[in-house]
């Protein structure tokens, strides 16, 4: 792999941060944060710029740009704002599954109006009942007539009060030999009788709304699986590779915003007759916080590389998601204490960088299950 990136590469990279360094006003991103509100306006304003799926084919609105390129992005808005930027990074998710198994028809309806800033979609994997295990649901659909009945409860999903759509992982098939391979994906629309979404308060990444899913008799045509029966499980896994790395990326947004901020301030305060950032322990804190940022970075974007080559590298996919979001939380920390008092209130951002940090150690898949994927992939299963 060739570590530098290409011209247009580096246009794209510098058009987001422009982008955002004009558009992500402070006082609006903790406005939006105080009322969890969700970022519509910048939204629109970014797909009219061709920000939002820039790795989507252009029949659907995308400009067929990889994931790297994707990553680029959402690494920059995350650096200017993380709230606005997780916000806008993961406004789409759960549309891949579609956009990779789905019909024509299917990505007209429901993919053209992601791109175009119409449409947020929400992806609902997680149960109450079994967190990151997938292989087992309680959530079913059962067949009658021309539609399927969709019961069910899903924890945990992103943007489920502001999405138009979700596309939710379900049991069609309890007789299958595997509970895997009875699961199928099927897009319910939030506008269906039965379809309830309730809000969970959290600590951080508040303007991406995330509740709870109740999906009580909710009628849904058979037209709207995802694919073929029985292999939701399967698209599930393979999307989670391209999030996951996408997830990396923001993390060293996170971070790099973070270090940004700390060295403005160790460069400015001046402490005992010295500028801070002259003290030996705070440049050493400021050397391994840019060691461990540059490090992700070099994970995170060989990981992307691999995927749009067609390699779904596992191993490389967990290390990148785990170690970039872990650089998050730390870098994100090391901010805090070099910023001291000042890194504790609302203006100064850092604090509210930590508090988005450290849901990217939780979300799709904790930094404990991408280590075992690693040890899996080195030592075989134990």
């Amino acid at each position: 792999m060739d570590f530098e990136l290409t011209t247009e590469q580096q246009d794209i990279q510098r058009a987001a941060r422009e982008f955002a360094n004009g558009t992500f006003d402070k006082d609006l991103a903790m406005e939006l944060e105080h009322h969890h509100r969700f970022p519509r306006e910048i939204k629109k304003e970014a797909a009219k710029l061709g920000f939002i799926g820039i790795h989507f084919p252009e029949e659907y609105g995308g400009q067929a740009y990889g994931n790297l390129e994707n990553c680029l992005i959402a690494e920059e808005f995350c650096r200017r704002d993380s709230g606005i930027g997780l916000a806008l990074s993961f406004c789409c998710f759960g549309s891949g599954i579609i956009l990779r198994y789905g019909r024509d028809d299917q990505k007209k309806r429901y993919v053209l109006p992601l791109t175009q800033g119409d449409a947020i979609c929400s992806g609902a994997f997680t149960e109450p009942d079994h967190g990151s295990d997938i292989n087992l649901l309680f959530t079913t659909a059962v067949k009658e007539g021309k539609e399927y009945i969709v019961n069910g409860n899903k924890i945990f999903i992103t943007n489920i009060q502001e999405a138009d759509f979700a596309v939710v992982l379900c049991q069609t098939n309890p007789e299958a030999i595997s509970p895997r391979q009875g699961q199928s994906t099927i897009i319910v629309e939030s506008n269906r009788k039965g379809f309830e979404s309730s809000f969970l308060d959290k600590m951080g990444w508040k303007m991406s709304v995330t509740g709870m899913l109740s999906l009580n008799e909710v009628r849904v045509p058979q037209e709207n699986l995802v694919g073929e029966e029985g292999q939701g499980f399967y698209q599930a896994v393979g999307y989670f590779n391209e999030i996951r790395v996408e997830i990396g990326a923001t993390g060293i947004g996170i971070a790099q915003g973070s270090f940004d901020r700390a060295l403005d301030y160790a460069k400015k305060r001046e402490q005992f007759g010295s500028r801070i950032g002259d003290f030996q322990i705070i440049r050493h804190k400021l050397a391994e916080m840019a060691t461990r940022i540059e490090a992700a970075r070099l994970l995170t974007h060989k990981a992307a590389w691999e995927l749009d080559k067609g390699i779904a590298n596992r191993k490389l996919i967990s290390m990148s998601k785990w170690y970039s979001a872990r650089t998050a939380v730390e870098v994100a920390d090391e901010a805090i204490e070099i910023l001291g008092g000042h890194g504790y209130v609302l203006e100064n951002e850092v604090e509210r960088f930590y508090r988005d940090a450290r849901a990217l150690e939780i979300v799709e898949g904790t930094r404990e299950i991408h280590k075992n994927a690693i040890a899996r992939a080195l030592v075989g299963k134990g």
